[in-house]
């Protein structure tokens, strides 16, 4: 009887930690990563800057449609990118973005935007 009592309580145990490991789902991420790492490899190996962008802002549209944030050197990335093709309105655009959505990469993009600014004059 008692073999029979322990043998019930293991099982229900079982059972217990089955069910709450299954109702259990993944963490959700803060922001929407997308294509952005493998886009900064697919950079390091040369791949045109037009291409890059393309992917990058089309990563920007599928983050806004399932309400996520672009993860941190996201648009700092991009800005690079658009300083490479020779869009400076789109740099600014992109390390403004960069410097609201992450106050702390603020100094970096003061400095490369002024660096920008004295480069054209």
């Amino acid at each position: 009887m008692n073999k029979m009592i322990k043998s019930a309580g293991l099982m229900l145990a079982l059972a217990a930690g089955v069910a709450l490991t299954g109702c259990a789902s993944a963490p959700k991420t803060m922001y929407g990563w997308e294509g952005y790492q493998p886009q900064v490899y697919q950079h390091l190996k040369g791949e045109s800057p037009d291409q890059q962008i393309a992917a990058l802002e089309k990563d920007l549209q599928t983050m806004s449609a399932k309400g996520k944030s672009a993860p941190p050197g996201f648009h700092a990335h991009l800005g690079m990118l658009y300083s490479i093709s020779g869009k400076p309105d789109q740099v600014v655009a992109q390390f403004e973005d960069e410097k609201k959505l992450f106050p702390e990469s603020a100094t970096y993009m003061d400095f490369l935007l002024a660096k920008m600014n004295k480069g054209a004059n």
